[in-house]
């Protein structure tokens, strides 16, 4: 008879802990996986996938005005927020469905209850009350948004009551400068609503290099984006009408219909019995863990948000895998978290990978920059305004790539081959050997040849 119920039991059921059940429970173990809400977690339920789909939405009203610079007419469409939803609701169903449905062909059983560890071999579902005992334990809860404590902040949503407004606002304020601000300041701007972007920093996209971030607000307020920067909320007042009034530290005020919250996320941890164990937490609450995604705890690990190294959906995912790998294969296996790329699903998008500027002359010292910003050739036949950038950051000493950054159509895309090169320590001179592929926008990579100095600089 076993000693305990099952080999592995996960605390989440989010990208990477159900990479993680699948992977130990195909090795022959026997796994459990308990999630509160949906199979999915942030991502697939409220996250990175509803959020595409959304900003595909909005993306269309910026087709239809280029649509008449190409000669088509009646290009005015409305658009249904309702009927967006359902169809959203309906494949993120089907998402979740297929999460389970791999969890289960796996062989790994899934529990729809909150968990919460007894001590370190057992732990509690919380609707039941049922214990569950466990050889080893694996928490991959993710995070959960934060608001801060301001008069009136009851009166505002996050990113979560986002995906299910009833209607859709005639004015939204955005509060918060990363990317999930931006992403959806883009959505509903793209949708109609007038938006406003406010941040407390002195520019959006902390930790982005700082040509991109000038970038993208010039861009977006072309858009028609209002950003306000250096200020925050005093407090948010409801008015009789039914609106809110925002009231901000600058002295001034503005009336919106709904005020959304993305001033980040925290590592979800509470309540989950950690300090029944002992397992240790930073100060930001997030999970410690050791390169294998070991906490202090010698048989229970975390990945993904909850560990708050690098949240990103693929990194829980491949955190996940090396820890099935190490933990059940016999095989010790970590993730790299150095050069790993990201995108910002903004309007225009950005692709980023390796080091910024600022990063790279504090790490390596003296750099060269390779910068382009044009309008790309669908544009200028419309005569549109839009521009894009791209910029390289290279080791003077070495003629390494150390960054590579795009804010423009199709980025996304774009970095996702560019962070290969870059992973394998690619130089400028074989970057520059690669011939262009054109006519694209991403040819210009390839062609930058001159060494970027700004205006009042020596090239020296």
């Amino acid at each position: 008879m076993a000693k305990y119920d099952y080999d592995l039991f996960v605390i989440g059921a989010g990208s990477g802990g159900v990479r993680a059940a699948r992977l130990a429970a195909m090795s022959g173990a026997r796994v459990a996986v308990a999630e509160e809400h949906r199979v999915g977690g942030t991502c697939v339920i409220r996250g990175c996938v509803p959020k595409k789909f959304m900003v595909y939405a909005s993306e269309f009203s910026q087709a239809f005005k280029a649509a008449e610079g190409f000669g088509w007419s009646h290009c005015e469409m409305t658009f249904d927020w309702g009927r967006f939803l359902e169809a959203k609701d309906i494949e993120i169903a089907r998402l979740s469905g297929i999460y389970v449905s791999n969890l289960q062909n796996a062989g790994a059983d899934i529990v729809h209850e909150r968990a919460e560890l007894v001590d370190a071999h057992t732990v509690k579902l919380a609707k039941s009350g049922r214990t569950i005992t466990t050889d080893k334990v694996l928490i991959a809860t993710g995070g959960r948004p934060t608001t801060p404590e301001i008069p009136g902040i009851e009166h505002a949503i996050t990113s979560n009551e986002a995906f299910h407004l009833e209607s859709l606002p005639k004015r939204i304020m955005i509060v918060g400068g990363g990317y999930i601000a931006v992403e959806f300041a883009g959505i509903f701007n793209g949708l109609g609503v007038e938006t406003c972007l406010m941040y407390r920093g002195a520019n959006i996209l902390r930790g982005f290099d700082n040509d991109v971030r000038s970038h993208l607000t010039g861009e977006i307020e072309k858009r028609g984006i209002k950003v306000i920067l250096g200020t925050e909320h005093s407090k948010i007042e409801k008015t009789p009408s039914g609106a809110f009034l925002n009231h901000l530290t600058n002295g001034h005020a503005e009336e919106t219909d709904v005020v959304m919250y993305a001033t980040g996320r925290e590592p979800y941890t509470a309540g989950l019995g950690l300090e029944n164990v002992g397992v240790a937490l930073n100060e930001r609450g997030a999970v410690v863990v050791d390169e294998f995604s070991k906490t202090s705890v010698d048989n229970i690990w975390a990945v993904g948000d909850v560990t708050d190294r690098i949240n990103l959906t693929p990194v829980a995912i491949r955190e996940g895998a090396a820890f099935a790998e190490t933990v059940f294969r016999d095989n010790p296996t970590s993730f790299d978290h150095d050069t790993v790329a990201s995108a910002v699903f903004s309007q225009p998008p950005i692709g980023s990978v390796g080091l910024t500027e600022a990063e790279a002359r504090h790490k390596v010292g003296k750099v060269d920059i390779y910068r382009a910003v044009f309008r790309p050739m669908k544009v200028t036949f419309y005569g549109g305004e839009e521009r894009m950038l791209m910029k390289l950051v290279v080791d003077a000493a070495t003629q390494k790539v150390l960054g590579c950054h795009v804010v423009g159509p199709d980025a996304p895309e774009m970095i996702q081959m560019a962070a290969i090169a870059i992973k394998m320590g690619v130089t400028k001179q074989q970057w520059d050997s690669t011939c262009a592929v054109h006519p694209t926008a991403a040819e210009e990579l390839v062609t930058m040849r001159d060494k970027y100095v700004p205006m009042g600089m020596s090239a020296a």
